[in-house]
């Protein structure tokens, strides 16, 4: 049975093509691609060896097929994903700013997304649950933000700690009760993951040792700070410890972070050493972005410890440019 239980939008990106494109204008795009991330998060830790469950709906599409084929293949517990015959998988797409800044149009709320039912959380799923990891992205509506309450009561009843990704999405903040679900579930996480908008976000005006004093305080037990090309920083109420990322030619970013988290979570629950754990996590997102397509760049073990060592092998410790841009599968 599942070690992680994850729940919300398996879906399809559809990306644009080149930087500075805009959705206000025709031009071409990319795709699709599996995604989602709460499905790139599975699909990242079962493919590193840990048993993992999604829990979400997809439309009887050629769209949800490839997710679902995807996610067959690199070993995620299926069962809990539902078709929904009258609606569409859901659609996310992309586009990216000169200074790497996405913006995104979601298709979820009114698509097979949109449809996950209470009803879908079926309780034996959690049985042997360590983690509950949420995204708040999934957090898109109010009958999702339920279902996803009533999935935290039944992981708490199965004795799983809480794993949360704020993973704001600024199109969807301004929908109801978004904004209060993610402070909330925020503040009830065992492990928090956000990036350094998530942080600010969550604690506007601090500065980072100052947030991650105040979520700590709070009740949280360890912070993942993602902080991108400038690597990460782990926190708990004993220590800080700051990883520097691998240096690899970027490509696409999104997934990146979702990969970095579930790696990060796949060594908790497999108790590596924290430093080899972070080192991993943050190989995990180099990785990541170095493929275009949000779950191309997902890593198992032996592809992140061949990386690691060529990145030890260089004159440079954090050089892990010896694959040529386009070499990496999926790339």
């Amino acid at each position: 049975m599942a070690e992680i239980v994850t729940i919300g939008e398996l879906l399809v990106d559809v990306m644009a093509e080149t930087i500075g494109q805009s959705f206000s204008e025709p031009g071409r795009y990319l795709g699709p691609y599996p995604s989602g991330a709460p499905a790139i998060f599975a699909d990242q830790a079962a493919l590193l060896g840990i048993p993992t469950a999604l829990i979400a709906t997809i439309g009887e599409d050629d769209f949800g097929t490839m997710g679902l084929r995807r996610l067959h293949r690199d070993g995620v517990e299926t069962r809990a994903i539902r078709r929904v015959p009258d609606a569409t998988t859901g659609i996310a797409f992309v586009t990216y700013a000169p200074d790497g800044s996405r913006r995104f149009i979601f298709h979820m709320k009114d698509a097979a997304p949109g449809r996950l039912l209470e009803s879908d959380l079926d309780p034996t799923l959690f049985a042997d649950c360590r983690y509950f990891h949420i995204m708040g992205s999934s957090l898109f509506s109010a009958a999702m933000i339920r279902t996803i309450r009533r999935g935290m009561e039944i992981a708490a009843e199965a004795g799983a700690g809480l794993s949360f990704d704020p993973n704001i999405r600024e199109p969807l903040l301004g929908r109801p009760g978004v904004a209060e679900a993610i402070r909330e579930i925020a503040g009830r996480a065992d492990i928090l993951m956000p990036s350094e908008a998530d942080l600010a976000f969550l604690c506007p005006g601090a500065t980072i040792e100052a947030a991650i004093e105040t979520l700590l305080g709070g009740g949280t037990k360890r912070i993942f700070l993602k902080l991108g090309a400038a690597g990460s920083l782990y926190a708990d109420r004993a220590r800080r410890i700051a990883t520097p990322a691998f240096r690899v030619a970027e490509v696409d970013p999104t997934g990146a972070g979702d990969c970095t988290g579930a790696t990060f979570l796949a060594g908790l629950l497999r108790d590596l050493p924290l430093a080899e754990l972070l080192r991993r996590a943050n190989a995990a997102g180099a990785l990541a972005v170095a493929a275009r397509g949000p779950m191309e760049g997902n890593s198992d073990a032996a592809r992140l410890d061949a990386f690691m060592a060529r990145a030890d092998s260089s004159p440079d410790p954090a050089d892990g440019t010896p694959d040529p841009p386009g070499s990496l599968p999926g790339a």
